[in-house]
């Protein structure tokens, strides 16, 4: 298994070992172990949702620092279309490209002005009677990883088209070695602006094979505040945006499904709620649907935790700005899809949750997990350190941890060894797992004593 490289990282001497963000990681990814979160590496998306719940600011998002600028000679700034929406009482898009320009990138090509050539193709794609449908946008990470892991049987209903930061970045190179032919490849550094963890994770496992074209990631938040002391010298910018309607509101929820002109989408933002219609898309109980547009962060790539503004802030400023640019002047010049935009294979199956190579030590394995789990509380508290009691059964059968760590029976052995001692016998120690199957065995003849009602 190809060895992952997150984006998401703890910082130990801050946690304070609180179940806050065991109990919102959407892939049960994380543990409490020594007092402190720990990030299994093989299960974690990069979602960064434990960096939006943590209080005490453990969970950062780890991306690259502007002085990698000073490494290339030509500079590239992708923008994602959710940088437009973080500044205040702002009525032109030039103003940040300008700004852009005076921080040190020698060209801007904006995503939005890809995202649109995307939305073009995707059209294309849709009217093929080859594919399975609903068709799955790839445009968000933590949803294609997610399906990696989880949802085998929807791999193929991923769209094989590179998302707008891998068009952007591909056109945006050739533009500067076809403007300055004195540059070698290794001269340019094509820099995106993002607002998740998730898009730095896209660009360091190379999803796009040898198409990846993105040197390094930077963050939202740490652009914004060198660019509004940038703007502030701006009188009037030289440049606009060339993106339209449409290309922006790709930083929005729903932006993306709008542009194919069909009216069989679905569009879903959280990552929880996109969870549910992978579920009904799998289970096939959802309406017929030709295309589905998924979002982990709330409000769409405005609720990246790499972001400054509120995403529904965020949202309404896109919207005035939209307002009266033109619907979308980025088109391809053939009604085709060209084999440069095309991934296959991009997303293969990949589980991260095998118990075991060995088909019959799994299956001993998951029988050990099912008793282990009948024998605990059901309460899902979290106090032993993991998200869920069939979780903390299985890190028992693992031997990550052991079953001293149910607080919850531990509390209920403790108060059965002081009625002991209340009645002057105090016996021997019983370890925790004979005990359990006491207890069991004992509920169990009560029951049948009292005529099966427990």
């Amino acid at each position: 298994m190809k060895n992952y490289q997150h984006s998401v990282s703890l910082d130990v001497a801050k946690c304070k070992g609180c179940t806050t963000c065991l109990r919102r990681c959407p892939t049960e990814a994380i543990r409490i172990r020594d007092g402190h979160a720990v990030i299994h590496s093989e299960r974690c998306i990069d979602c960064g949702e434990c960096i939006r719940q943590c209080s005490y600011k453990a969970k950062k998002a780890t991306h690259d620092g502007l002085d990698k600028l000073n490494n290339f000679r030509y500079r590239i700034a992708l923008p994602a279309p959710a940088l437009y929406g973080q500044f205040d009482n702002m009525d032109n898009i030039g103003y940040i490209i300008a700004g852009l320009h005076a921080m040190g990138f020698d060209k801007v090509y904006e995503v939005a002005r890809a995202a649109e050539m995307v939305s073009a193709y995707t059209r294309m794609y849709l009217r093929r009677k080859d594919i399975k449908k609903p068709v799955i946008s790839s445009a968000c990470p933590v949803i294609t990883r997610m399906i990696s892991m989880n949802f085998p049987f929807l791999c193929d209903n991923i769209i094989p088209l590179l998302p707008p930061i891998e068009v952007a970045a591909d056109l945006a190179r050739k533009e500067a070695m076809a403007e300055h032919p004195e540059l070698a490849s290794e001269d340019i550094g094509v820099f995106f602006i993002s607002p998740c963890p998730a898009k730095v994770s896209y660009v360091k496992n190379g999803f796009a094979g040898e198409k990846n074209n993105v040197d390094h990631v930077l963050s939202v938040r740490d652009v914004y505040f060198v660019l509004i002391e940038k703007m502030k010298q701006i009188e009037e910018p030289a440049e606009s945006t060339e993106a339209g309607m449409i290309g922006i509101g790709w930083a929005s929820c729903g932006g993306e499904a709008s542009a194919v002109f069909n009216e069989h989408y679905l569009a879903a933002d959280g990552i929880e709620n996109c969870i549910r219609v992978l579920e009904q898309i799998d289970n096939e109980n959802i309406p017929t649907l030709d295309y589905v547009e998924l979002n982990a962060c709330s409000g769409g790539c405005v609720g990246g935790v790499m972001t400054v503004a509120n995403p529904y802030i965020a949202q309404a400023r896109l919207q005035s700005l939209k307002r009266y640019l033109p619907v979308s002047p980025n088109s391809p010049v053939k009604d085709e899809i060209p084999e440069s935009a095309f991934a296959e294979g991009m997303v293969q199956y990949n589980p991260y949750n095998l118990l075991s190579d060995d088909r019959m030590e799994a299956m001993r394995m998951m029988a050990d997990i099912e008793n282990i789990c009948t024998e605990l509380p059901g309460l899902d508290c979290g106090s032993c350190g993991a998200p869920t009691c069939m979780a903390f059964a299985e890190d028992i059968v693992k031997g990550e941890t052991n079953a001293d760590e149910c607080v919850v029976n531990m509390r209920m052995l403790f108060h059965d060894f002081l009625e002991k001692r209340r009645n002057g016998n105090s016996g021997d120690a019983v370890p925790l797992e004979k005990w359990m199957r006491m207890r069991k065995d004992t509920e169990n003849a009560e029951g049948k004593t009292d005529g099966g009602n427990v």
